[in-house]
């Protein structure tokens, strides 16, 4: 059974998927267009990650960036470091991670997800993945600025 759970991104193994994901960042887009935090990033106050296993293997890993709460609105968020493992792809451990970041959102109250990914053909099955959710286009976002490498997509809650 694939258990989702709160982890530390520099756990020895989560540390090295992350290592893995911000070298096929870089290897995939050119280096202003790459928005991937590494793992001591993702241990920021505003930052809650999980991680996806299967008795014990890791299998892929997610997580939530509060943007901002706008006075007397609900808060705002951001998906960052969606990544499954290579072994682990096709089973439907991003799908398992996306819905878990979700509900856990809806439940601390966010009204808006936002994230970017890329426009390269690389990027396709995790632009498929966000669409199959009800994701849609949008401008960019919080600090973000137009970029022909960058697709940018929201969803209400």
């Amino acid at each position: 059974m694939i258990r989702i759970d709160h982890d530390d991104p520099a756990r020895e193994d989560v540390h090295q998927l992350l290592s893995e994901h911000l070298a096929d960042m870089f290897a995939t887009s050119p280096a202003e267009s790459v928005h991937a935090l590494d793992h001591s990033a993702l241990t920021g106050p505003s930052i809650r990650f999980w991680t996806a296993r299967e008795d014990g293997e890791l299998l892929g890993c997610g997580a939530l960036k509060l943007l901002s709460t706008p006075l007397g609105s609900a808060k705002l968020g951001e998906i960052k470091s969606m990544r499954t493992t290579e072994s682990a792809r096709g089973r439907g451990v991003a799908t398992l991670m996306l819905t878990h970041i979700l509900a856990e959102a809806r439940s601390g109250g966010y009204g808006h997800i936002y994230l970017e990914t890329g426009t390269e053909e690389y990027f396709a099955p995790a632009r498929r993945l966000y669409a199959r959710n009800g994701f849609t286009e949008c401008p960019p976002f919080a600090d973000y600025v137009l970029d022909p490498n960058s697709v940018f997509m929201e969803l209400r809650l």
